[in-house]
């Protein structure tokens, strides 16, 4: 099975698919993913301004490019934001059969810890 060539997605002028558009590793080094501006501790400080094209089994794959020129810091969460996670996380955490917290997210399957999910168990059979 012949490759296939990667340079239809070479389109760095934007003529084809509207936005300059690069294939797999080859987009010039100050475009970023949001993901490569999270790991640098920055977020995007505009639109999309190019895109990186690839062939996956169901199509083509996509990744968004932004400008680390223009790639702002992030915004560090407030107290309250900080105070409503933490409860949020604690409420992962918490059986609502035994009311503790059992320091490990309750499988979904259960619905409860460990604990009680076996102590229902044995008293069903």
């Amino acid at each position: 099975m012949a490759r296939r060539s990667s340079a239809r997605f070479w389109d760095p002028c934007g003529d084809r698919y509207g936005i300059p558009t690069y294939p797999w590793r080859q987009a010039p080094p100050h475009l970023a993913t949001r993901r490569q501006l999270a790991a640098a501790g920055l977020r995007p400080g505009g639109y999309v301004v190019a895109q990186v094209l690839w062939h996956r089994w169901r199509g083509q794959g996509v990744a968004f490019l932004y400008d680390r020129r223009c790639a702002l810091p992030k915004r560090a969460p407030s107290p309250a934001q900080r105070a409503a996670l933490a409860k949020a996380l604690a409420a992962r955490r918490t059986c609502p059969r035994c009311r503790t917290d059992v320091g490990y997210v309750l499988p979904r399957r259960l619905g409860c810890c460990l604990g009680c999910a076996s102590d229902w168990e044995r008293d069903a059979a």
